[in-house]
C-alpha cells in the first residue's frame, strides 16, 4: 500500500465528533437515459420506505450536477432519488459512453458541466489518460475524520498511482460463500469458518462427501463461473489475473483444484447457475455465488443458512468487488458542492438506506444492519467481513476489453474445463489459453487492471 495510504489508514481508526454537513437544493429532475446492464445485484431486496431524515442541515452549497450510471431504471431511481432528497440533492441517470463523452469534452474545454460521477471502476480508466477528474486525497482525509472507509478499495481509486485518489469508494457487489448450519460441524479442525484456506476449503468437502452420503459442496459452473476463476481462485494462489494466468503457481492451482477440490464438487454443478436453490433444496451444504444470487436461501431460512469470505491462498484473500466510486471532474463548476455530496453519500446511515432500498452493499463501517431484511443483514456481515480482511486482495471486473469482454471469460473457463473436467495436460493448456489471452490483450490494447500491476500498452501474459 502507498504512503498516503498508510495515513489514510491509521485516519480511519481515529475516534472523532461526527459532524454532518447536507446541502440545499437540488437542481429539477431530468428525465433519466435507458438503463445500463451492470453486473450488480439483479434484484433488490424489498423493504419498507425510508422514514428517517439524515441528520443535520447544512449551508448552502448551490447547485450540484450529479450524473450516475447506477440506479438507472426507473423503479430504482425513484427510490434513489428519495434518499438524496433527504439531503437537498438530485441525481440524472445516465450511460456509460454518454457520460464519458461529456467528461472528455469538459476535459478538452477546461469547463465540466457536471459537478460529481457515481460510476463503475472501470469508467475511471479512460478518465485517468484524459486527466479528466479531481484527486480525491484531501476530501478522502476529510471524510475519514469521522467514518472508516474501507481501505482496499481506497487502494483500487488511485488506479495504480502513489498519491492520485480518481474517486472516493461509494458501494459494493461482490461474491461470497454461504453453507448450512449443519455443515459447520464437517470443518477441519481449527478451521475458522470466516478465516479459511483453499486447503481447508478442500478437505471440508471432502469430509461432506465421505460422512453425508455424496458431495455436499457445489459450484455455479452454468452461471458466473468465471467470476471464481479470475477473482478468487487465479488472484489467491498466483497474486494476479492476467500476468500471471500461465505461470507456475497457476499450474498447481489448476492441480490441487483438479485433485483435491472437484472430486468432491456435487456433479450437478455443471448445472447450477444460482446456488441459492440447491442450498435450499438440501443438494448443497455449502456454496459459492454472487450476493444476489444466494439471497433467496437467506431471506427463506435465516436460521439455516450462514454467509461468509472466500477463503485464501498464499497471496491472500483474492475476492472480487463490483467497485462503484464518486468522482468531482477537474473542471467542476461547483466541487465544494460535489464534495457535499460525497460527504452524504458516504454517511453510515445513507449507506444504509442504500443498502435497505437498492441492496448495494455499503463501504463505509458503522452501518446499522438491524433494520434490514434478514437476508441482507446476513450477507452484509459477510461483505464487509471479506473486504476488511487484512489480506484482502481486489481483483477487479476485466477493463478496456469493450464489447471482447465475453472473451476473456471464456479464455479461463476453458483453462477450467480443459483441466479439470477433460483431463488435459496442465502446461499445454495454459500455454495454448495463454496465448489467446495474450491475442486479446494486444488486439483491443487494454492495459492490466488490479490485482496486476499496472502497465504501459497492453498486459502482458507472463
Amino acid at each position: 500500500m502507498s504512503k498516503t495510504l498508510k495515513v489514510l489508514s491509521l485516519l480511519m481508526v481515529a475516534a472523532m465528533v461526527f459532524a454532518a454537513c447536507a446541502p440545499a437544493a437540488a437542481p429539477a429532475p431530468v428525465a433519466p437515459a435507458a438503463p445500463v446492464a451492470t453486473e450488480a445485484p439483479a434484484e433488490a431486496p424489498e423493504a419498507a420506505a425510508t422514514e428517517a431524515p439524515a441528520e443535520e442541515a447544512a449551508p448552502a452549497v448551490g447547485e450540484v450536477v450529479f450524473f450516475s450510471t447506477q440506479f438507472v431504471p426507473v423503479e430504482e431511481q425513484e427510490k434513489f432519488r428519495a434518499i438524496l432528497q433527504q439531503g437537498g440533492f438530485d441525481v440524472t441517470g445516465t450511460e456509460e459512453g454518454p457520460l464519458l463523452d461529456v467528461l472528455l469534452a469538459g476535459a478538452q474545454s477546461g469547463v465540466s458541466e457536471i459537478d460529481v460521477i457515481g460510476a463503475l471502476h472501470g469508467t475511471f480508466p479512460p478518465l485517468q489518460q484524459a486527466d479528466a477528474m479531481m484527486n480525491m486525497i484531501d476530501i478522502a482525509e476529510d471524510l475519514m475524520a469521522d467514518r472508516e472507509l474501507t481501505a482496499a478499495y481506497l487502494e483500487t481509486g488511485l488506479l495504480g498511482t502513489e498519491d492520485f485518489l480518481y474517486y472516493v469508494p461509494w458501494m459494493q457487489a461482490t461474491y461470497i460463500m454461504a453453507a448450512t448450519v449443519d455443515a459447520l460441524e464437517y470443518l477441519p479442525e481449527g478451521a475458522d469458518v470466516n478465516a479459511l484456506t483453499w486447503e481447508q476449503l478442500g478437505a471440508w468437502c471432502q469430509t461432506l462427501a465421505e460422512e453425508t452420503g455424496g458431495p455436499k459442496c457445489g459450484l455455479p459452473h452454468a452461471g458466473l463461473f468465471h467470476r471464481f476463476l479470475q477473482g478468487y481462485l487465479w488472484p489467491s494462489w498466483t497474486g494476479g489475473m492476467v500476468t500471471t494466468f500461465k505461470n507456475d503457481e497457476a499450474a498447481a492451482m489448476l492441480a490441487w483444484v483438479r485433485d483435491s477440490l472437484w472430486p468432491y464438487i456435487n456433479p450437478q454443478s455443471i448445472n447450477y447457475a444460482f446456488m441459492q436453490e440447491p442450498l435450499l433444496s438440501g443438494e448443497v451444504w455449502v456454496a459459492f455465488d454472487h450476493t444476489a444470487r444466494l439471497l433467496d436461501a437467506f431471506n427463506s431460512d435465516p436460521e439455516k443458512f450462514v454467509a461468509f469470505p472466500a477463503p485464501s491462498g498464499p497471496y491472500g484473500l483474492g475476492f472480487m468487488p463490483v467497485i462503484v466510486g464518486l468522482g468531482i471532474p477537474a473542471h467542476a463548476r461547483n466541487p465544494a458542492g460535489g464534495e457535499a455530496l460525497i460527504e452524504f453519500l458516504t454517511r453510515p446511515e445513507v449507506q444504509g438506506m442504500i443498502l435497505k432500498e437498492l441492496g448495494f452493499f455499503p463501504v463505509v463501517a458503522g452501518v446499522d444492519t438491524t433494520d434490514l431484511p434478514a437476508g441482507v443483514a446476513i450477507e452484509a456481515e459477510a461483505v464487509a467481513a471479506q473486504s476488511n480482511a487484512p489480506n484482502a486482495l481486489p481483483a477487479l471486473l476485466p477493463v478496456g476489453l469493450g464489447a471482447r469482454g465475453g472473451e476473456i471469460n471464456q479464455i479461463f473457463r476453458n483453462a477450467f474445463d480443459r483441466v479439470v473436467l477433460n483431463g488435459e495436460d496442465i502446461r499445454t493448456v495454459l500455454d495454448e489459453e495463454g496465448a489467446n489471452l495474450q491475442t486479446l490483450m494486444n488486439e483491443t490494447g487494454a492495459p492490466c487492471w488490479a490485482p496486476d500491476p499496472p502497465s504501459d500498452g497492453p498486459c502482458q501474459v507472463q
